[in-house]
């Protein structure tokens, strides 16, 4: 099978991993019995030797795939003049045992059905044997073993792979279960059932109900889904090493928990009403925090989903790469990165949960104090920035805006509470940082604030400066800076992170797409200035770039191509804040920090 586009696919998950399923019924990425395992199914990263799970009619049709109204259950529908078929793919949520429930349905005349399951453990790096079972097949390795189990008779080939062939009249079904335990017996439509209700019941709690309520509750899903249940963790992507540009270096392991891409989440969540995920994600950045790390500080740049530190990075040379993108890589050597911005993101998302949820525990302000009189030591020290550059070290705006981010919200947070900070020098570092930012982060001669101080290089992560509350709106230098960014970084509704070359190094070949978080932040900039209109058409372009069941990759490539790893939650809850607060002004009303 020659790649899908990225933009293909559906996803369906537990909470614990996900599966992306493509519109011709072929499971192509799984990994088990984590978001962060190695993979079952990876024909997305290797189209040969990958591993997959297929379940389509015979002959040809025409794709299309929905998701159950209010669900993370996917429906693939094939459609001919011969008949139509559904596929319905699902992950129970809750029980002791992991699933993914494959059921196929005729719906109009008489269809022919074909299934095939080809695991390649351990990232294709594990064979394995296969032997019959009761209702089934057992694929075991020495890196796991996987039960395949079906109402229908499945055979297993010279190959090792699980086979079947059926046929199916009107109103028929056969269901395909692939779990742990072969002896474990299944009922896929009480499972799709209870999958049904618990979807539907927490999206009930969703209080958006503006203009755009189907997009941001798709979005509320997808974060729901990259949350890992055990820990309150939530993954970046649910990917791993999808190019930022075809055939090049810029692929990445996403399927960790970043502090920034997890707080803001956490905020996103927050604002549609599920405090619930971010007491979760208190607790684990809490338990973080007691930690030490002796040489980056307090924090990680980014967390292992069980809380590991060390997420070392290897290649996987034996993988082609989606569309011969090498090279594939397995963890991400960022963990080791200084990125200051880190600090003031999380202390937003303390300080708004403490506002809109709980209020913060004696013992978590003992830690917020230890990290901020940190921040308040080391936030004029050189780091690698938001964008993980590995060109080296910079004063990074960005880095600068965050750092003022975490003092001013620690002394908020005190005021408010009455928390004690006698003796404290974070007032005083706040200020000076502020100080430091207007002097030697604006640059005259673009007429904007630059990437790093004493660059010419323009950078979208400024345009958080108002959302921050760092600057007005419509301060004279943000409203120059916007507009910087919309002429040197925007095209039509895309915008790029900053260009790559001589002004603005980044320490890697080649170039990548639009990075499709800056462009909900350009709608919030421009919400926020009273620019109302030039916002919504921006965000409604925006909305065009989904993919037909409303997900987003990190990026957008030229031809409006999904690049990246996908699902992404950074883009995700961009889409959500942006929603937010262009609903609230388009009715007249405030715009919420």
């Amino acid at each position: 099978m020659a790649y899908r586009p990225i933009a293909s696919y559906g996803v369906v998950g537990n909470m614990h991993s996900i599966a992306l399923v493509g519109m011709c019924g072929s499971i192509d990425w799984l990994c088990l019995p984590r978001f962060d395992s190695p993979s079952v199914f990876g024909r997305i990263l290797d189209d040969v030797k990958g591993g997959f799970f297929s379940l389509h009619p015979a002959g040809d049709c025409s794709e299309r795939q929905m998701y159950l109204p209010g669900t993370n259950v996917l429906v693939t529908r094939f459609l001919s003049t011969e008949g139509i078929a559904e596929v319905v793919d699902f992950m129970p949520v809750g029980g002791t045992q992991r699933q993914l429930i494959r059921i196929a349905r005729a719906v109009r005349q008489t269809v022919r059905f074909r299934m095939e399951c080809r695991p390649a453990f351990d990232y294709a790096r594990a064979g394995h044997t296969a032997r019959a079972v009761d209702g089934g097949v057992v694929f075991e390795s020495t890196a796991g073993s996987l039960a395949l189990l079906s109402n229908a008779a499945i055979r297993i080939d010279d190959e090792g792979g699980g086979v079947a062939e059926f046929v199916l009249q009107p109103g028929e079904s056969v269901t395909f279960a692939l779990q742990e335990d072969h002896r474990q017996p299944f009922d896929g439509d009480r499972l799709q059932t209870e999958t049904v209700r618990y979807w539907r019941s927490w999206l009930s709690h969703c209080r958006y109900q503006g203009r755009w309520r189907e997009m941001v509750q798709r979005s509320a899903l997808v974060l729901k889904l990259l949350t890992y249940q055990p820990t309150g963790a939530v993954v970046a992507a649910a990917t791993t090493s999808l190019p930022e540009s075809i055939g090049g270096v810029r692929n990445w392991d996403y399927r960790y928990t970043w502090v920034r891409d997890a707080a803001f989440t956490v905020y996103a969540l927050m604002r549609l009403g599920y405090t619930e995920e971010a007491e979760a994600f208190t607790h684990f950045m809490h338990q973080r925090a007691l930690e030490q790390e002796p040489e980056n500080g307090p924090l990680n740049v980014m967390y292992g989903i069980d809380g590991r530190h060390e997420l070392n990075e290897v290649s996987l040379d034996h993988l082609d790469g989606y569309m011969g993108s090498k090279p594939v890589r397995a963890g991400n050597g960022a963990w080791q990165h200084l990125q200051l911005d880190v600090y003031g993101e999380l202390m937003d998302s303390i300080y708004l949960h403490d506002k809109y949820g709980t209020r913060i525990s004696w013992d978590v302000w003992l830690q917020v104090e230890r990290m901020l009189d940190w921040v308040s030591h080391n936030w004029s020290r050189p780091d690698q920035s938001i964008w993980e550059v590995r060109g080296g070290a910079q004063h990074f705006t960005y880095s600068k805006l965050q750092c003022w981010v975490a003092l001013d919200r620690g002394l908020r947070l005190a005021t408010k509470r009455s928390l004690p900070i006698n003796g404290k020098r974070w007032a005083a570092e706040r200020d000076n940082i502020y100080r430091s930012i207007m002097t030697e982060a604006w640059n005259p001669n673009i007429g904007a604030f630059a990437q790093y101080f004493g660059s010419d290089a323009v950078d979208a992560s400024v345009l958080l400066m108002p959302l921050v509350l760092f600057l007005g709106p419509k301060d004279p230098r943000m409203v120059s800076t916007v507009d910087r960014v919309m002429k040197d970084l925007t095209a039509d509704a895309l915008v790029y992170r900053y260009r790559i070359g001589d002004a603005a190094p980044d320490g890697l070949p080649g170039n990548e797409g639009t990075f499709s978080i800056c462009s909900f932040w350009l709608v919030e900039a421009l919400t926020r200035a009273g620019r109302l209109e030039e916002a919504q058409m921006l965000f409604e372009k925006m909305l065009t770039y989904a993919n037909h069941v409303g997900l987003y990759s990190e990026q957008i490539g030229a031809a409006g191509e999904a690049l990246g790893n996908f699902p992404q939650a950074f883009t995700h809850l961009g889409l959500i804040g942006a929603a937010f607060n262009l609903n609230r002004a388009l009715d007249g009303g405030s715009v919420q920090s």
